[in-house]
């Protein structure tokens, strides 16, 4: 991404934290403005529950010094750092009640990074003996992608396009409304030509055939869609043979069980939406003692 477009996204992910707190206090945390003095002060401690990889410390961070900017954070392990059970994440100390409001709204974004990175980091393993790059997709919360997308390249992984700005890619939607591959493939040159755009083109191919028509257009990268083990080896064989400068990149009905056996077949992407739509939080907790 261009500088544009990185303040574009650290606003966003600016205006997500502040919207977390507000969806969540609303006029204000009754429970904490009616139990708690507003001169208390006291000490909180985040701890991890189950093993995994930390992310979203920054975060929590700065959802801590948006509930009151007097807050005090240490970080005991930083993002990417492994976490064992009872380890210490974080230690967090000031006021009481701004502890509390920001507790669940911390907890939430570590505990949903800290899951995406312990996912991504085992796919990013089970392929570390081959060339293949583990990407994320675009199948994300609305609202979390940068969340989504910073928690995959800290579990090891690599981002695909972040929208539908910075990259062109030609699905399968695209293909048939636009009459073929090749067709979508050469509007697609033209525009970008046209508007002088600095962005690599990516079309899907659900077939050899597709794949042979997408190749002599020459896109930047091709994407194997639901391609066997047998066909992607096949594939990856007649690309690198007739045009080794396209990028290939395998999906579809990828998982632990099989992803070695995808990578091992010399593609050099593989997406997996499983890293983002389908998150198990880590468990991670946090306990307060008074001063």
């Amino acid at each position: 991404m261009n500088k544009a477009q990185q303040d574009f996204y650290e606003g966003c992910r600016s205006r997500a934290v502040m919207l977390a707190l507000e969806e969540d206090r609303y006029i204000g945390d009754i429970t904490t403005l009616s139990t708690i003095d507003d001169n208390r002060v006291g000490r909180a401690e985040v701890r991890a529950k189950e093993d995994g990889i930390l992310a979203g410390a920054e975060v929590a961070r700065q959802v801590f010094a948006a509930c009151d900017g007097a807050v005090s954070v240490v970080c005991h392990h930083s993002d990417g750092d492994q976490l064992m059970v009872g380890d210490l994440v974080l230690e967090v100390s000031g006021k009481l009640a701004p502890l509390l409001v920001g507790e669940r709204t911390a907890l939430n974004f570590m505990q949903r990074m800290s899951g995406i990175a312990t996912k991504t980091k085992l796919f990013v393993e089970k392929v570390s003996h081959t060339k293949a790059s583990i990407l994320d997709t675009r199948k994300t919360a609305p609202g979390l992608r940068y969340f989504d997308k910073e928690a995959v390249r800290i579990g090891g992984g690599r981002n695909h396009r972040f929208g539908l700005f910075d990259m062109m890619l030609i699905k399968d939607n695209h293909i048939d409304a636009s009459g073929g591959v090749a067709n979508a493939l050469r509007k697609a040159r033209q525009y970008r030509k046209k508007h002088g755009l600095a962005v690599k083109i990516e079309t899907e191919v659900r077939s050899i055939d597709e794949l042979r028509e997408a190749l002599s257009c020459k896109p930047d990268i091709v994407l194997l869609d639901n391609f066997g083990i047998d066909l992607l080896s096949d594939a990856v064989a007649f690309s690198k043979e007739n045009y080794p400068m396209v990028i290939l990149e395998a999906s579809g009905n990828v998982g632990l069980h099989n992803v070695a056996q995808i990578a091992e077949t010399g593609v050099d992407y593989i997406s997996i939406g499983e890293l983002t739509h389908s998150v198990k939080a880590l468990d991670l907790s946090m306990t307060i003692s008074l001063d």
